[in-house]
């Protein structure tokens, strides 16, 4: 006789994922419905396999430090967003779900303003999606199919910047929502400097560089 277990009953360690195949769309949204918005675990859908990992204090930490670079960026630059954080984007026809560690609206934000759900049947995608990648790896099929033209994946501490050109994801070097930076280098400074020196030293003085800078 088959046994019958509610999600919230499944724990997942830091730094481990739990795999679980055959789940259709409509499972999916069950499971989305069950686990709830309030949770610390991160889910990924692809192709009828479900992802749920408990990510570590690392990830925690540089998702949140380049999270941070891109807030002081777009505040120093005086370019409005619209950051809607690990937000669930998906869509049945797309056969996915994702959702990023951060994301921004910064060129459609004004269509996001006040928006407490979204809607890929209306609403666009993110405009820049930041992904760290420490247990797992990046889906980027899933970012194709949600059509964001720029993601930041930075893999061992090491940012990368892609993309969406014809259809696939291109590795360039500079980002097009900031073009006159190098953000590869400033990203790498603060990472670093945030482990000699400590988060909030290191950022201010990332704001203070841009300061100079622009």
């Amino acid at each position: 006789m088959p046994v019958t277990l509610q999600f919230r009953q499944l724990s997942v360690p830091p730094g481990q994922r739990l795999l679980i195949d055959d789940v259709d769309w409509s499972e999916f949204e069950q499971i989305l419905a069950e686990l709830g918005n309030k949770r610390a675990a991160r889910i990924a859908y692809s192709q009828k396999t479900l992802e749920i990992r408990m990510p570590l204090p690392k990830h925690e930490r540089e998702k949140s430090l380049i999270g941070d670079v891109v807030k002081i960026l777009l505040e120093e630059l005086e370019i409005d967003c619209e950051c809607f954080g690990s937000s669930t984007f998906k869509r049945r026809e797309m056969g996915y779900g994702i959702e990023p560690d951060e994301c921004f609206y910064i060129k459609n934000h004004k269509l996001m303003v006040g928006k407490d759900r979204i809607d890929l049947s209306v609403d666009p995608p993110p405009d820049l999606a930041i992904e760290v990648d420490v247990t797992s790896k990046t889906q980027l099929d899933a970012y194709v199919r949600l059509r964001v033209p720029e993601l930041w994946i930075c893999d061992r501490g090491e940012l990368k910047i892609y993309t969406l050109q014809s259809g696939q994801y291109q590795l360039v070097s500079s980002s097009p929502t900031f073009p006159r930076l190098q953000i590869l280098e400033l990203v790498a400074e603060v990472l670093a400097q945030s482990i000699t020196i400590g988060r909030s030293p290191a950022l201010r003085a990332f704001r203070k560089k841009i300061r100079n800078l622009i």
